[in-house]
């Protein structure tokens, strides 16, 4: 009798299998039509999962790993100590780095509630007025559609893209300042694009259908969840944890808090040292070479201090209070073979985002699955760009060093170490090219962010404003 029942259960998830199998092909061969557009629900699904880092730590050979890093943490400050007492005379401790980075913090938080209350107050009523316009009588929808459509872009440009990014240039933001406005700027757009993106078909559905006697519009509330909820795709519900463990969210915002000071220190000991003189030598290859040898270390440390306080700790923490359940903000990323697998593990949070709202719609827009190629050209350019936006705006100056990276070795690895690559010795590669990179993007932001500060230009020419500083800085003040 129960092995009866056994054989027909088997049946049974075969069954489900072969059903879904047929219902996932059904979905690629409408992708690859040129009137489909991926409907609601079949995007992105979400799950009551922990991040991998809390399973990890469960396991003590993992968690003396982070021993580890707390003991380099703590010699970092003793070195500190006993470099100030050497030199100083006395113990002294000072944050004039973290200060001055921090600085104009009352204006930051200014910024931030026009960006939040703006994001909350035009698209999600923009979204109620179109959709009334679209289930009244009126002939005139695709005029409305217009309308409310180009009023959307208008505020994406104008509302969240200029002014935010105009009060940064103009009051000088200092770097950690300015990265909050224009991280929170970049976030707020892609959260108000992944709810119209996400809405609007339904309502066209719905009016094309006319299934029910008026269109589903999200409720406020869930709007507002989503704007605070730790990722960029828009869903009416996610999966809820049952309780809030406030210690653990003390912890995660505890260890964000370590991990700034952690920052502090790299910058203090490792790199502030080596590229204060800048301006005293020649801009040579054999200064450049060895700089960037001597910025792999900071940048790896700088590498792991953004990924565990921001990916891990920072997301982490508001999943908790938010009772967010899907904490699959990262995969096993170090365990990449190929830097396709590493592009899609190490931020799946904006890697969903991408893959749904560039990816796959540069896909139904082209109206063919010939296009994926130029589809991923499409969406490095943007990432690129992004990326290249952000540092340029708050450190000051153009120097597009991580688009360089983006667009040539990171497509270039893209193909090359892809995920046919599998074997111990393509994991390292990666990350020998992972060490190379951030030691490339410390040592040369770092030059340029001295030499923009020793070698200010009086009455810059466009040329001189594109034109690396770094170049010629040293040899100016050592003719002068």
């Amino acid at each position: 009798m129960i092995s009866k029942k056994l054989q027909l259960k088997r049946k049974a998830e075969v069954r489900s299998h072969n059903n879904q199998k047929k219902k996932n092909v059904t979905s690629l061969a409408m992708c690859s039509s040129r009137h489909f557009r991926p409907p609601h629900g079949e995007g992105k699904q979400f799950v009551s999962r922990r991040s991998l880092l809390d399973e990890l730590f469960e396991v003590n050979h993992i968690r003396t790993i982070y021993h580890m890093f707390i003991a380099l943490l703590v010699l970092f400050i003793l070195s500190t100590l006993v470099v100030d007492f050497i030199d100083e005379g006395r113990l002294v401790l000072d944050f004039d780095l973290l200060v001055y980075a921090f600085g104009q913090f009352p204006l930051v938080v200014c910024t931030w509630l026009f960006m939040f209350l703006s994001v909350l107050v035009v698209p999600y009523p923009l979204f109620k007025l179109w959709t009334q316009s679209q289930s009244g009588s009126s002939g005139h929808h695709k005029l409305y559609s217009f309308l409310f459509g180009s009023t959307f872009l208008l505020y994406q440009a104008l509302g969240l893209g200029f002014l935010p990014t105009y009060v940064v240039v103009v009051n000088s933001l200092p770097p950690a300042s300015c990265f909050i406005v224009i991280l929170e700027q970049v976030r707020l757009m892609m959260k108000a694009h992944s709810f119209i993106r996400e809405n609007v078909p339904r309502v066209l559905a719905w009016a094309k259908d006319k299934s029910s006697p008026t269109p589903v519009v999200p409720h406020a509330s869930q709007y507002l969840y989503f704007l605070f909820a730790p990722t960029l795709i828009y869903r009416d519900k996610y999966p809820r944890s049952p309780m809030i463990r406030w210690g653990y969210v003390a912890t995660k915002l505890l260890q964000v808090l370590g991990c700034l000071f952690y920052a502090y220190y790299v910058f203090v000991r490792l790199c502030i040292p080596q590229f204060r003189s800048i301006s005293l030598q020649f801009f040579d290859l054999r200064a450049m070479v060895l700089g960037v040898f001597n910025s792999i270390l900071p940048g790896v440390l700088v590498l792991f201090l953004g990924f565990f306080a921001f990916l891990h700790c920072w997301l982490n923490a508001f999943a908790e209070m938010l009772q967010f359940g899907d904490r699959m903000f990262y995969k096993d990323w170090w365990n990449s073979t190929s830097f396709a697998n590493y592009y899609r593990t190490w931020n799946v949070v904006v890697h969903d985002w991408l893959f749904h709202y560039v990816y796959r719609d540069f896909l139904w827009v082209s109206g063919s699955k010939r296009f994926r190629t130029a589809a991923m050209l499409f969406v490095f350019t943007l990432s690129a760009v992004v990326h290249e936006y952000i540092l340029a705006i708050c450190f000051g100056f153009f120097y597009p060093v991580l688009f360089c990276l983006f667009m040539c070795f990171g497509m270039m690895f893209n193909f090359i170490l892809h995920d046919q690559r599998k074997g111990p010795i393509w994991n390292i590669i990666m990350w020998t090219s992972l060490f190379l990179g951030h030691g490339v993007i410390i040592c040369l932001y770092s030059q340029e962010w001295y030499a923009q500060r020793y070698c200010p230009l009086k009455e810059p020419s466009l040329r001189e404003l594109l034109q690396p500083r770094s170049w010629t800085c040293q040899k100016s003040v050592m003719t002068n």
